[in-house]
């Protein structure tokens, strides 16, 4: 079975952190491609691993990503 799960990506350091909301599972690489499959990678072993009663708990309802526009200084 597959399912589509949210990635969000953000530049740190060097590098790239990626995390999966709905799981809160998260993962880094040196470029955006490596963060994303390594993210990939960790949440197939979560899956993998965890119980099903885990998976349940984790999952989080529906995720929103949107932007907000604030006035700064």
């Amino acid at each position: 079975m597959k399912r589509q799960l949210t990635a969000i990506i953000q530049s740190e350091g060097n590098g790239y952190v990626a995390l999966c909301p709905e799981v809160d599972v998260a993962s880094q690489g040196g470029t955006i491609n490596e963060a994303r499959d390594n993210l990939r990678e960790a949440l197939e072993l979560f899956f993998e691993c965890a119980s099903p009663e885990e998976i349940a708990e984790r999952m989080s309802g529906t995720v929103y990503v949107t932007q907000v526009e604030v006035a700064v200084g």
